[in-house]
């Protein structure tokens, strides 16, 4: 692993920045902790990592640019950072800030020319959801969205240039993130236009407190994957596939499997006619067809990043390991590396 050395104080660049190729072309990037802080890396498909730079605090999730070197690192949420990271230097081009008021809420995305970040907020006080629109080069922000629902996380873009929007649909606290609302949660899946319009949206009216926090396009559609706040003692699907236009498919497994994942689906990653999710409660990785059918369920402590990768998965863990993952079971690609953290993204 090749560390390189965050140069000190939040620096910016005029030089050009490389691109991915110049810097052996890696795949992932994953935020992870150690014992002299947090840190984000580059990984390869193996998941081995290539280089790491130091954050000032623990990260969540990251947007790669698609052409530059450049990531932004989100600060685990609710945060209020989010940092341009020169990928070749370690210099750090820019920090941003949310408006006062608002939070970063741990997920970015770039468009596909890689002229505008959007990235998921919220109001603090009442966890209305809103997509920040930032311009690049200069990452200056230049307008904000609504999102339609509460608690926004995850976001991606869909091919055909819409922004599908993952609305929790919690309330919490802005001090101490109590949830207020279980009640009456509204979780929803939101597709919004080039201009910020709502065009379609998905609801969960059987089953509110399952709430929609994570996203992976699939051919036609989105798979999207919940962490339910009801009745612990009831068995219910953690991971659901939507056509826009049509009625969301919930993708049960056996109840035992679905009692193995608590509730709670940390990530989601789809490729190659496959959908796979994850569980660091559960300590559970399943496995299913693009259609929705389950077909296996492994057991990995505190597996939580996952990305499609070949004909399979990578899945990193909360002990520093980072494993290939399809329908037949677990394989270990590296191991040693820092207390990895909720999610691994693909970079292009």
């Amino acid at each position: 692993m090749r560390r390189r050395t965050l140069l000190t104080g939040l620096l910016a660049t005029t030089l050009p920045c490389p691109s991915w190729a110049d810097l052996g072309q890696p795949a992932l990037l994953a935020a992870g902790q150690t014992a002299e802080g947090s840190v984000l890396h580059a990984l390869d498909d193996a998941g081995h990592s290539l280089f790491a730079l130091p954050l000032p605090a623990r990260g969540h999730a990251a947007a790669a640019h698609p052409h530059l070197a450049l990531a932004v690192a989100f600060a685990r949420r609710p945060g209020a950072f989010a940092l341009v990271i020169d990928c070749a230097t370690g210099a750090v081009q820019h920090r941003l800030t949310p408006p006062a008021g608002r939070q970063f809420n741990g997920h970015g995305t770039f468009a596909e020319d890689g002229a505008l970040l959007l990235t998921s907020e919220v109001v603090a006080e009442t966890s209305e959801g809103r997509v920040g629109l930032w311009a690049a080069p200069g990452f200056r922000r230049v307008g904000e969205w609504a999102t339609g629902g509460l608690g926004p996380h995850d976001l991606r873009l869909l091919p055909d240039g819409r922004l599908a929007v993952a609305n929790g649909g919690i309330q919490t606290d802005p001090s101490d993130r109590i949830k207020l609302n279980i009640a009456t949660m509204r979780p929803s899946l939101v597709l919004l236009a080039a201009d910020g319009r709502e065009s379609d949206r998905l609801e969960l009216p059987d089953l509110p407190q399952n709430s929609i926090r994570h996203l992976a396009p699939v051919p036609g559609g989105l798979a999207f994957a919940m962490q339910w706040e009801g009745d612990p003692g009831e068995p219910v699907p953690q991971l659901g596939l939507w056509r826009p236009g049509h009625a969301a498919v919930l993708c049960p497994s056996p109840a035992a499997d679905m009692f193995a994942m608590a509730g709670y689906a940390g990530s989601i990653a789809a490729g190659a006619g496959r959908v796979a999710i994850t569980s660091p409660k559960g300590g559970v990785v399943m496995i299913f067809r693009a259609d929705g059918q389950h077909l296996a369920t492994h057991r990995r402590a505190d597996a939580c990043g996952v990305a499609s990768a070949g004909d399979g998965f990578v899945v990193t863990d909360g002990n520093g390991a980072a494993f290939r993952a399809d329908d037949r079971g677990l394989q270990l690609l590296s191991q040693g590396g820092p207390r990895w953290d909720n999610h691994l993204v693909r970079i292009g």
